[in-house]
């Protein structure tokens, strides 16, 4: 579909190609776009994004690139998938950026549950973080499967708040552990009332990484 000529193997994620990296660019340019519209929805207004930028970084350089301090309060939610290629999508927030958010999703809403969980956040607005989420993960989720015609299962997603580099230890050492990088994939997204910063970052096992290249036209 994509490719132009016979690309190599998949070992590591250092082994991805600049023509590897533009075709996952292009992906998340049409999951960008999906996220918009649904968010857009979601919002009652129009949702503006800039061009995704995708990047693969050493894990350390992944925390400073997003949020700046492993030992910064952050926001996650995670979504596992499965069927012909597994992985997961953790998409990060900043806390504060979090609580911006949340208030623009909320606005005009009563909420008396303040500081659910001891999380500083109302179980309303956690819920809302959790759908914003979602709706980013099964965006560029989406569109990895329709460009692939591989099936996709989504879980359901989960959510922690925790020192950014807590929440990455564990997704990193189910699907990194022999490969130094990591795939980041960053856009803001922009509204009359404010803007968010994302942080999307994929993990994908070799395996994955290779049928994903193979059914984009880049393997014989």
């Amino acid at each position: 579909m994509f490719g132009s000529g016979v690309q190599q193997m998949i070992h590591t994620y250092g082994d991805l190609s600049d023509m590897h990296l533009d075709i996952l660019s292009e992906i998340g340019n049409i999951g960008a776009g999906n996220a918009a519209t649904s968010l857009a929805i979601l919002l009652g207004e129009r949702v503006d994004i800039t061009v995704p930028s995708v990047r693969l970084l050493e894990y350390k350089d992944v925390i400073s690139s997003t949020l700046g301090d492993p030992e910064e309060l952050g926001v996650a939610i995670l979504i596992n998938y499965t069927g012909d290629i597994r992985g997961v999508v953790l998409f990060l927030l900043g806390y504060e950026d979090a609580r911006g958010i949340t208030d623009i999703l909320t606005d005009g809403m009563e909420d008396n549950t303040d500081n659910y969980g001891g999380s500083g956040l109302s179980e309303m607005k956690l819920s809302a973080i959790k759908e914003i989420g979602n709706i980013l993960g099964s965006s560029y989720l989406g569109s990895l499967s329709t460009l692939t015609n591989l099936h996709v299962n989504i879980s359901v997603p989960y959510m922690a708040i925790d020192m950014v580099g807590a929440i990455m230890g564990p997704p990193m050492l189910e699907f990194s552990i022999d490969n130094k990088n990591i795939m980041l994939i960053e856009e803001s997204f922009m509204t009359s009332r404010g803007s968010l910063k994302s942080h999307v970052i994929l993990f994908a096992d070799i395996p994955s990484l290779n049928r994903i290249m193979k059914e984009l036209g880049l393997f014989i």
